[in-house]
């Protein structure tokens, strides 16, 4: 992988927030689930499209505070619009397993 510069970093805004809402996808193509997360006040509301039902159901993920990038163009996924990507790393299983922060933080704030 290249190197790439601090101020190269700086321009991925990676966010925390709250899942408000988690449906099932079941028309895209990879299982999916559809989530509107909450960033606060001066973002608002985001939808993403994530492949986490390996580990993770629609209501398990309800209030969960996850990391995303916000600052990507909203990019169509099937029916659905996704406005951020929701980051998380392959589990030892597999799977995807979100990153979150392991204690309560105000929605909106950068990660740094």
């Amino acid at each position: 992988m290249a190197e790439i510069t601090f101020d190269d970093f700086l321009k991925v805004d990676i966010r925390v927030g709250t899942v408000t809402r988690a449906e099932p996808y079941p028309e895209a193509r990879k299982p999916a689930i559809k989530l509107w997360v909450d960033f606060g006040p001066e973002l608002g509301e985001r939808k993403s499209s994530a492949q986490i039902t390996a580990h993770y159901t629609p209501e398990s993920l309800l209030g969960k505070q996850v990391l995303a990038v916000v600052n990507f163009p909203p990019r169509q996924i099937g029916k659905f619009m996704s406005e951020c990507l929701v980051l998380g790393l392959s589990g030892t299983e597999g799977g995807i397993v979100l990153l979150s922060p392991d204690l309560p933080v105000p929605n909106g704030g950068r990660m740094h």
